[in-house]
């Protein structure tokens, strides 16, 4: 009898465990669709390679994309016959930020997809519309981009390839994103060909995807190293230039070969002077200097919602001095998109917290409600205040009596670094960079990023493209 209980007993014992073991996956099984539900759904639906997405245009009209003062940069056209033809008022202006909706997806299109193909109208006009066969209005996607100062980046680019970014600091907020060469959104089927063929880089998006060769506003980081490294002894920083300084066979002359005589860090900074900072970047320690611009966002993703390329810098104890000179002076290895110059220098002017760049001001329905929307986002501190304050000091010296003087005796105050990058080490072929931003009581500060593509120097081409954009901006 006992024997008998003891079996009972055990069999009851695992058919605890079976029966705890199932409501625990169960549980499991919920929870993770609960998740799932919240988290992750829209995600996954929102994916341009989920098929479930050609449901929803099945019985929804592809939504509306909007500037932020109010410009239709997309929208869908309904024929008679019911045939929807995706249209770009903006073309060419907007083409590589709005993107396109042909042959896969691109930009906004791409990353809005899911909230362009939803309806949140009226409940009742939509089971209306659903009993009549009629399809419902998407919701509209409003963005942070400002038109007026999209149409100066992309006037102001003229027939030049490269990029500008334009964003808020305080906020991170993006007013204007351009790519060139650029290309017809509303063209994209028909030009499919020409625009894909081998060799051909129009669809791509320099602004956040291009990788360049920074040349002199890497100074940015070479001199936040060399101050973290010399904290105390930074001031006492002095070099004697004679256009041109020759260590282990490399020569780094200064531009147009001039001789800028006695230097301290920030005249180095202001004149641009290669020589000086070669000099400094043979005494710094490349493995606290790769760790200073890996914290300021080099070697990993940027935080944006948005298609970007890593910027990339490598410095190791196995380069030889000739590679840790280039390095300083911004060629080298090192590459950089204008998105992340952007970020950098709105830290900056925003002492050291990066703000999250954002496009999307809010998403709202076909009447105008508000359905979602975003807010700044704090990314993080990149710098203390005393070295942002110290930048600040040297970006500002660079309009007042440096190489971006163009800049100074404005209605707002302007602090930048330009930069002249070779495109390689087998030509003399120059990208022109402007890298910086600008304040004026009453007004958001704003920060810019201008590279522009085999062109000349930065304070020839990059600053007037910067100064029309703070001209504008500053005076409306």
């Amino acid at each position: 009898m006992q024997k008998r209980q003891e079996k009972r007993t055990g069999k009851n014992r695992e058919f605890l465990v079976i029966m705890y073991l199932f409501l625990f996956l169960f549980l499991a099984l919920i929870a993770y669709f609960v998740y799932f539900q919240v988290y992750k759904s829209e995600k996954f639906i929102n994916s341009p390679y989920n098929s479930l997405q050609d449901l929803f245009s099945e019985h929804v009209i592809r939504g509306d994309i909007l500037s932020a003062d109010g410009e239709v940069l997309a929208t869908t056209k309904t024929g008679k016959d019911g045939t929807e033809t995706r249209s770009y008022p903006k073309g060419r202006t907007f083409a590589h930020v709005v993107g396109y909706d042909v042959n896969g997806k691109a930009g906004l299109e791409n990353q809005e997809n899911f909230s362009l193909l939803r309806s949140h109208e009226f409940f009742l006009k939509q089971i209306g519309e659903n009993l009549a066969g009629k399809k419902n209005m998407g919701d509209t996607v409003v963005t942070t981009l400002d038109s007026r100062i999209q149409q100066l980046a992309y006037e102001g680019l003229g027939s030049f390839d490269g990029a500008v970014i334009v964003m808020e600091p305080e906020t991170g907020k993006i007013l204007a994103m351009v790519s060139k060469p650029d290309y017809d959104p509303n063209r994209v089927k028909r030009d499919w060909e020409s625009l894909t063929a081998d060799g051909s880089t129009v669809l791509y998006n320099r602004a956040t995807q291009g990788k360049y060769a920074p040349g002199s506003v890497f100074k940015i980081f070479t001199t936040l190293e060399y101050f973290r490294e010399n904290p105390k002894a930074y001031e006492n920083y002095s070099y004697d230039c004679s256009g041109e300084i020759s260590v282990d066979g490399q020569t780094i002359h200064c531009a147009g070969n001039k001789r800028h005589g006695q230097e301290t860090l920030q005249s180095s900074f202001s004149n641009s002077c290669n020589s000086s900072f070669a000099n400094l970047s043979l005494s710094l320690n490349r493995t606290e200097f790769k760790q200073t611009c890996d914290g300021l966002l080099f070697n990993k993703n940027l935080p944006i919602a948005f298609e970007s390329s890593k910027s990339s810098f490598t410095l190791s104890d196995k380069d030889n001095k000739a590679m840790a000179m280039e390095t300083g002076i911004g060629q080298g290895k090192t590459l950089v998109s204008p998105l992340h110059m952007a970020m950098i220098a709105s830290a900056i002017d925003n002492d050291g917290i990066l703000m999250r760049p954002y496009l999307v001001s809010h998403v709202q329905n076909d009447s105008g409600v508000q359905v979602t929307g975003n807010t700044p986002q704090e990314y993080g501190r990149l710098m203390t205040e005393k070295e942002t304050a110290l930048l600040q000091k040297y970006m500002r010296a660079v309009v007042t009596e440096g190489t971006a003087a163009k800049l100074s005796g404005q209605s707002y105050e302007a602090a930048g670094k330009t930069g002249t990058a070779q495109v390689s080490d087998t030509s003399d072929t120059t990208n022109a960079w402007f890298v910086g931003y600008a304040k004026k009581n009453g007004y958001q500060d704003i920060a810019v990023a201008v590279v522009v593509e085999k062109s000349g120097a930065g304070s020839t081409y990059a600053v007037p493209i910067a100064k029309k954009i703070f001209d504008v901006y500053f005076n409306r």
